[in-house]
């Protein structure tokens, strides 16, 4: 049995972005700091003392999970001390993911803490909802994948965002929970951009109403960013702020930058085997549909070179997150797999007509946060669009240190920079 949790949270991990075996990704190089787009004028405008607490949360808060994580498995015979010891099983976890729970209840007066399923245009879907004052600002995470829920791999970085934000997760149709509590063929109905997006408005209505918000901050990462972007778009008088993280903008360029990526460093390597099996693919992506069997191979490439996440050729840390998570138990980490195997053809045709590039102007202040070694989404896609793109406020945030996944690669840095940058926006709309 344990095999199996091995095989699943180490090798998959749900949708054409965020999955290692089915759908991997990332790559890249580069070594500086800069801001392109914008300037740090809502610094001037923030409480120091909120951003001087975010730096001591978010300095703390990597040695705090870690901790965590150590103090939990010594629950079990699985001793980091002792080779010889059994590895940990399911009881194991479900031991660690209790001790998680109760170190990160929420338990200020105004706090909130829900885990439930909505109904979102008829389709039963799991949302949870946390945060130590309803009265912050409240960011919604739109995942990527498609499939690939963070949900139940957000516990090792989110706490801190909780004394800021009112942090909203949500399964999509087609991930995690959602997929197995309401049934294969009732997601398969709502596997459409389209449809999901309609369930994202719905959604944001819904929490709207529950803490008394006037607008939301949408974060989208990956092909979150799709639905979460024509969200945006079609209601931005709901929007205080737009994040998007290693966004897919346009499946067709994205890919092109990825293929042309990945035979240049498979060139500077000298790797002939990733070179014969990039070459076959030729010509990538092509101007028809593009074969989901050609797509992964370009992202088992993407995986190998340290894509995913930055400096690793792997990125078990993130898939295996699921293990402790409170919110998450056996049957719903095997939902992640059984997601991405879902919903990636379900959507890719959809995901192949998106080009997002064409969006001239928002109403909306618009955050990119990019890592720097990531070639899953390649900057080279998302820079120029936001140079050109006309909105009240555009930044451009670098993560020196990140591939696709800045949120688990540089959590602290994360968290000052959505305090810091994001934050004052969505509290000037909140008083407004």
């Amino acid at each position: 049995m344990l095999l199996a949790i091995e095989e699943f949270d180490a090798i998959h991990g749900g949708g054409i972005i965020g999955q290692a075996a089915l759908l991997s990704n990332q790559a890249g190089g580069g070594n500086r700091c800069s801001r392109d787009v914008g300037r740090r004028s809502a610094r001037r405008r923030l409480n120091r003392g909120v951003v001087l607490r975010a730096r001591r949360v978010a300095s703390m808060f990597r040695r705090l999970s870690a901790a965590l994580v150590a103090a939990a498995l010594l629950a079990g015979p699985a001793l980091a001390q002792d080779p010889n010891a059994p590895p940990p099983t399911e009881a194991h976890y479900a031991t660690a993911r209790a001790m998680i729970a109760d170190r990160q209840k929420i338990v200020t007066p105004n706090g909130i803490q829900l885990l439930e399923q909505v109904n979102l245009n008829g389709l039963p879907q799991w949302v949870s909802i946390r945060g130590a004052d309803k009265a912050n600002p409240v960011i919604i995470y739109v995942h990527g994948g498609p499939g690939a829920t963070e949900m139940g791999r957000s516990w090792p970085y989110q706490q801190g965002w909780e004394d800021y934000f009112t942090v909203v997760q949500w399964d999509q149709p087609g991930a995690g929970k959602t997929l197995r509590s309401a049934g294969e063929a009732a997601n398969r109905a709502h596997l459409s951009r389209a449809q999901m997006t309609r369930d994202l408005l719905a959604l944001i209505d819904d929490v709207r109403t529950r803490v008394g918000a006037r607008k939301v901050i949408l974060l989208g990462h990956s092909w979150g960013n799709v639905i979460a972007l024509d969200a945006a778009m079609a209601r931005p008088d709901l929007v205080a702020a737009y994040v998007g993280v290693g966004p897919l903008l346009s499946l067709r360029a994205n890919e092109a930058a990825q293929y042309e990526a990945l035979l240049k460093i498979a060139a500077e390597r000298k790797d002939e085997a990733a070179l014969a099996e990039l070459k076959a693919l030729a010509p990538y992506p092509g101007d028809g549909e593009i074969p989901f069997a050609k797509v992964n191979v370009v992202r088992k490439w993407v995986m190998a070179y340290g894509g995913l996440a930055a400096y690793r050729d792997n990125a078990d840390f993130y898939f295996r997150a699921a293990r402790l998570s409170p919110l998450y138990d056996y049957a719903d980490r095997l939902a992640i797999d059984q997601g991405g195997q879902l919903s990636v053809p379900a959507l890719l045709p959809d995901m192949a007509e998106v080009d997002h590039t064409k969006i001239a102007a928002t109403k909306f202040p618009v955050f990119m946060f990019l890592g720097r070694h990531d070639i899953t989404t390649p900057s080279s896609v998302i820079e120029p669009w936001l140079t050109r793109l006309k909105a009240s406020k555009k930044e451009l945030v670098w993560f020196e240190h990140s591939a696709h996944l800045p949120p688990h690669e540089e959590p602290g840095k994360f968290l000052v920079e959505l305090v810091e940058e994001v934050r004052p926006l969505a509290v000037e709309k909140l008083a407004k």
